[in-house]
């Protein structure tokens, strides 16, 4: 099993005040539930897409699964390293450039240097920015953007590979190139 799930919830409180009296008192939270109840398995090697209508708690889940967010009840079991792009530039720096927004990145999740010195070419040469790698995130696009969140994300090391939404930026022919890297994974 990759990932298991069971009885997760996730509450937004009315007032922060809900918030330290669950906390220290141990009461329920009152408020927003953006999930409630959710159980789930997902088998290793398999593929699992979430559909649903907009705020319905896809994107709260991923977070969930990949630890940007902490559920209010419930457990979590994941097995094997998390590779998320949740958001565009998610983990970058606007104000480094492409190729310094990679090590950063790698860095922040803990993948080696040597890893990362290995991996570096065949990102860049999938991002296809051109020289934009040696300038700053601040002067790319959305689509530049996503292009390097996906390369930079899909040739590290990972066990777990959550995606929400990144592909729905950028032009048809990188969403084509990512998904058939997806298929070969």
């Amino acid at each position: 099993m990759a990932v298991r799930t069971h009885g997760l919830r996730k509450c937004y409180a009315n007032k922060c005040q809900e918030l330290f009296w669950s906390k220290f008192l141990g009461r329920e939270v009152e408020g927003f539930d953006a999930l409630k109840g959710i159980d789930v398995r997902i088998a290793a090697g398999s593929c699992f897409g979430i559909l649903g209508l907009n705020g319905s708690g896809k994107s709260t889940f991923l977070q969930l699964l990949a630890g940007v967010l902490e559920p209010t009840s419930g457990t979590i079991e994941t097995n094997g390293k998390i590779s998320a792009i949740l958001e565009l530039g998610s983990g970058f720096n606007s104000f480094f450039t492409g190729r310094e927004n990679i090590a950063f990145y790698s860095r922040l999740v803990g993948v080696p240097p040597d890893l990362v010195s290995q991996a570096e070419n065949a990102i860049i040469e999938f991002a296809e920015i051109g020289d934009f790698i040696d300038r700053p995130l601040s002067t790319y696009s959305s689509g530049m953007v996503a292009r390097l969140g996906f390369a930079a994300r899909a040739f590290l090391e990972f066990d777990i590979l959550i995606l929400d939404e990144v592909l729905s930026v950028g032009d048809a022919y990188f969403q084509r190139k990512c998904f058939r890297m997806l298929e070969n994974m």
